[in-house]
């Protein structure tokens, strides 16, 4: 039977009351008296000399206050990258600059290069389009083979090439990799490419700086996926502000997808020139600004090859694939296509021997960074195509070579240095083959055929890791940052409980599922616990949320800082009941003493604890109150198998998805009807890659896909009614809850099921056609069609 409250129950989610009546507070809500507004003027070339930048006009405009532009800059810090990435010759990345305000070059269009600061909104913009800028144009590098030519234009002149890093993994393994592969019974090639995204969450970014001249403290309110980590890189590395005179606030935040991870431009500006005017200063982006200033996703193109013996088991596998930087290092950008891809290359399977090759390649173009799955997207889409190209190459199922390579056994550890600790794959493929009505599909089949259409069907696995981990390795790997998290938890005198997390909450339901593990271990209503969360004034510093790390790693902090809370009330009980507190039990909200009927309520516990008559204090201090920080011993690994079914309509190639199924492990699942809604986000939104979305440029830098009227989005009639199961958990074995992260693996999954469904439809018609590039427009699948 389902729960009705606590671990396993499918709670409301309490935060929607909010949302659905109009009552959020939003940072574009907030506006503080006084304020002015920023409009940046922004570049409209992808690279060029800034040759002169004439405010003067735009300065004796009607409310303006302050033009300013990179010279105002010049003593403060760029933007910093939190991750270094070592080549695999042994040598660091090249690290550009990265200023706040252009100075000398602009280096893909959006970039900002003058900021005016008005009492209005349209005063600002008004002034903008005043400002005089003379730019000598240079050659746009955007494609990025082409960036690495002997001659190409550097996009940055300080440094030796357009060339970030060559990275290699493992090392140590390549040359018996190529040996594998240059003996093997039978090679499979394919080369790919994993299309560039705009993350489009439906909250645009917002900025608002204050300054407290009696004080001299700056906030920022923002809308950050972290606000304690936009603190520490803002004022330790680009405006030398000490922590604790910085204050950065994340309110309710809609959505983020990853690109409000990041630390941007927009946001040390407000907080730089609200001091220097004593104003609040205010910043809400447009989406056309969007489009050309969020961190975008994906963009790499690999070549991968899998070696399989006569018995086509796999013995190796190789990849080699360029990644797009974009202009300048985004916050986390060098590690997305290394140590969160390249490690994933084992997937769900024993393959012997992996070496991963990545380039990453500064360009003409916006920066790019995580976006929903950040490099595991990208392992997983390159892996499952390349297995179904095998199996079709081989005359095999596609399902049976899998089943033939999973990993049974556990631990697993992975020729690419990680190790799983749980799971079963034949478990979620068992469930997904039920779920999919398999014996079905001929009658289905031929249903389609007779309406004119051609029907496929793709299924895919999937392994992921969650809530990377831990901090002392990662800051081998190059992190610059703790990966840990944190929880304090204050109990109220009557019995109230608020937890303060470093995770933020923007879509995923924290309040409610936090929530749902206090109450839970103590054994009280959920409504007696409140959630706080996006203030670094009054939350304890911690990473955030991103890579499906909030229950896993923050939920594991609140379990720890609660287990002290019970550990003290346990001792305070124990006084109250004249016994000892071996003897005290704690169940459904009541302390009791083993094998008797004395018992004490929590409230009466909580109440003694701040009204301290009956326990001598010597032995215990008053309150209730614990702060635990968590660490994780390594990464969580959900994994699932997806299936898809389309029709393609032969006459204009659109795809039309029918049918979709995912069956993913999660672990132990706090609610499910979340997770539920999680995993339809990720679906809809990988589903988008693989059919719609698509970020380009032409080949002098300008975006071409920069509006919502050339970039496509997934809508309601794109996609199907999903079937959706996590009733397979094989729990975590190292952190407290055994909960894996949930909320990337539908957007993981989803495209390579998509595009081995149309392959699939396309050949069963006997079409000669291996690949197709994302998004599977229907100009791309009928050319394809008329071509094979």
């Amino acid at each position: 039977m389902p729960k009705d409250a606590g671990i396993g129950a499918s709670s409301k989610r309490r935060e929607d009351i909010r949302f659905l009546t109009g009552t959020g507070n939003y940072t574009d809500d907030i506006n503080i008296r006084g304020q002015a507004y920023v409009h940046f003027l922004r570049s409209d070339v992808a690279h060029g000399k800034l040759t002169s930048v004439d405010t003067s006009a735009a300065q004796g405009m009607p409310g303006v206050l302050r033009v300013f532009t990179g010279d105002d800059f010049a003593d403060v810090g760029g933007l910093p990258c939190g991750w270094q990435v070592t080549d695999r010759h042994g040598q660091p990345m090249q690290e550009p600059a990265h200023p706040v305000l252009a100075r000398g070059k602009v280096r893909h269009v959006g970039d900002p290069i003058a900021a005016v600061v008005a009492e209005t909104r349209e005063q600002a913009r008004d002034a903008a389009e005043a400002i005089e800028v003379e730019i000598e144009d240079l050659p746009a590098v955007v494609d990025m083979k082409a960036a690495l030519a002997d001659g190409a234009t550097k996009v940055h002149d300080d440094l030796t090439s357009n060339l970030c890093y060559d990275w290699g993994f493992v090392e140590e393994n390549r040359e018996a990799v190529d040996e594998a592969i240059k003996s093997a019974a039978h090679v499979t090639t394919l080369e790919l490419v994993n299309n560039r995204l705009v993350a489009n969450p439906m909250e645009p970014r917002v900025a608002v700086g204050d300054f407290n001249r009696a004080t001299g403290d700056s906030t920022l309110y923002t809308t950050s996926q972290n606000p304690h980590v936009i603190r520490l890189l803002m004022g330790a590395f680009v405006l030398g502000i000490p922590e604790h005179k910085l204050r950065v606030v994340a309110p309710d935040v809609g959505g983020g997808f990853g690109s409000k991870i990041y630390h941007y431009a927009e946001e040390a500006f407000c907080t730089f020139a609200a001091k220097a005017l004593n104003r609040p200063v205010k910043w809400t982006s447009t989406r056309s600004e969007a489009f050309m200033s969020d961190a975008h996703g994906r963009d790499h193109v690999t070549k991968i090859e899998l070696a399989l013996d006569a018995d086509n088991n796999f013995t190796a596998l190789r990849t080699e694939t360029y990644a797009n930087m974009g202009a300048y290092l985004s916050t986390f950008a060098p590690s997305i296509p290394t140590w969160l891809h390249g490690t994933l290359m084992a997937g769900n399977y024993k393959t012997p021997l992996i070496y991963v090759n990545v380039k990453a390649v500064f360009t003409n173009t916006v920066p790019v960074d995580a976006y929903r799955g950040a490099g595991r997207p990208e392992a997983t889409f390159q892996l499952e195509r390349v297995i179904d190209k095998a199996a079709r190459e081989l005359g095999v199922d596609p399902i049976e070579l899998r089943r033939q390579n999973f990993v049974t056994e556990f631990p697993y550890a992975t020729p690419v240095a990680v190790e799983y600790d749980t799971g079963d794959y034949n478990a979620t493929m068992d469930k997904l083959l039920e779920m999919v009505d398999l014996s079905g599909f001929e009658a289905r089949l031929a249903e389609s055929k007779k309406n004119g259409k051609l029907r496929g069907l793709g299924v895919n696995c999937y392994i992921e890791a969650c809530g990377i981990a831990p901090s002392n390795l990662v800051g081998q790997l190059g992190a610059r940052a703790g990966l840990y998290e944190s929880a304090t938890v204050r109990v109220n005198a009557t019995g109230g409980i608020t937890v303060m997390t470093g995770s933020h909450s923007h879509g995923q339901g924290h309040e409610t599922s936090f929530a749902q593990v206090i109450a839970d271990m103590i054994g009280i209503d959920e409504s007696m616990v409140e959630v706080e969360h996006g203030d670094t004034a009054n939350t304890p510093m911690g990473m955030g949320t991103y890579g499906s790390r909030s229950l896993a790693v923050g939920g594991s902090a609140m379990v720890r800082a609660t287990e002290k809370i019970i550990s003290k009330a346990r001792k305070i009980a124990a006084h109250l009941l004249e016994a000892s507190e071996a003897d005290i039990e704690l169940k459904d909200g009541q302390f009791s003493v083993a094998g008797t009927d004395k018992s004490v309520a929590w409230g009466d516990v909580t109440l003694a604890a701040y009204v301290p008559h009956n326990y001598p204090l010597e032995d215990l201090e008053p309150g209730l109150e614990e702060t635990a920080f968590y660490d994780p011993a390594n990464f969580t690994y959900p994994a699932g198998a997806y299936a898809c079914e389309v029709e393609v309509d032969p006459e204009t190639g659109k795809v039309t998805i029918d049918r979709f199924a995912a069956a993913d492990d999660f672990g132990n699942v706090v609610n499910p009807m979340i997770v539920e809604g999680q995993v339809h986000g990720g679906l809809a939104q990988g589903i988008g890659q693989a059919l719609l979305e698509n970020c380009a440029y032409d080949e002098d830098g300008q975006l071409l896909s920069a509006s919502y009227m050339d970039y496509a989005m997934p809508r309601a009639d794109d996609v199907p009614f999903y079937q959706v199961d996590h009733s397979c958990q094989t729990p975590c074995t190292h952190n407290p809850l055994g909960v894996k992260g949930c909320g990337e693996a539908g957007a993981i999954g989803s495209p390579p099921a998509v595009v081995n469904a149309v392959v699939d439809a396309l050949q069963r018609d006997g079409r000669d056609i291996t690949h197709i590039d994302m998004p599977l427009t229907p100009s791309r699948v009928w050319t394809a069609m008329s071509q094979g």
